[in-house]
């Protein structure tokens, strides 16, 4: 039996939102649908949607709502998505959010919770300045990576303020080791009836 929780994770870059997203799909047994992976996987293979991602991408700028609207429809209809999902990525501004919320409403749904990665600015950077000493990101310098935060802070913090009014907004202290903060997030699903799945 699958746990059906609908859930959105959200935070700066370099918050560590990926790699807890992954960590709270595995633990429900539901799809992690993160665009900008869905984005990187078109890139790599090359598609026609990848050729149209990287020239937008690589101008610094960000993929249009109704293209990331179009691949996040198209995901979440497909049957492994059925019983939940956790979003990463999506919704990023208030147009977005009003198409999420009108594409769960045809499907009788809705967000359980939104999870807010609260990760401080200088904390953010230094994560990212690191990934990219480390993976060899040429497109994570520092103008890059303010103006990804600036871009955040401007656009998609204030959709968290829609989620807050409806009294989803679970807000994460995104410090500590990976097991801390997993168990953070865990304890605030459980508190509101979302419980990890007992083990088969």
């Amino acid at each position: 039996m699958t746990q059906t929780a609908r859930l959105l994770i959200v935070g700066p870059q370099g918050s560590g939102k990926g790699t807890q997203g992954a960590r709270i799909a595995d633990a429900f047994g539901i799809p992690a649908v993160s665009t900008g992976d869905v984005f990187r996987a078109n890139i790599a293979a090359g598609t026609p949607l990848g050729e149209q991602v990287k020239a937008i991408t690589a101008a610094g700028n960000l993929v249009s709502d109704e293209l990331t609207g179009q691949i996040v429809r198209d995901r979440l209809a497909q049957p492994d998505a059925a019983e939940g999902f956790l979003l990463d990525g999506y919704p990023r501004n208030l147009q977005q959010v009003r198409d999420l919320d009108g594409f769960l409403a045809e499907h009788g749904r809705q967000l359980d919770a939104v999870i807010e990665l609260s990760v401080p600015r200088d904390e953010s950077i230094a994560r990212l300045a690191l990934r990219a000493a480390e993976q060899g990101r040429t497109d994570d310098t520092d103008e890059v990576i303010a103006k990804r935060l600036a871009i955040y802070e401007n656009e998609t913090a204030p959709i968290l303020d829609v989620y807050r009014g409806r009294g989803i907004v679970d807000r994460i202290d995104g410090v500590g080791t990976l097991d801390e903060i997993t168990e953070r997030i865990m304890a605030a699903l459980a508190a509101r009836g979302i419980a990890r799945p007992a083990a088969v």
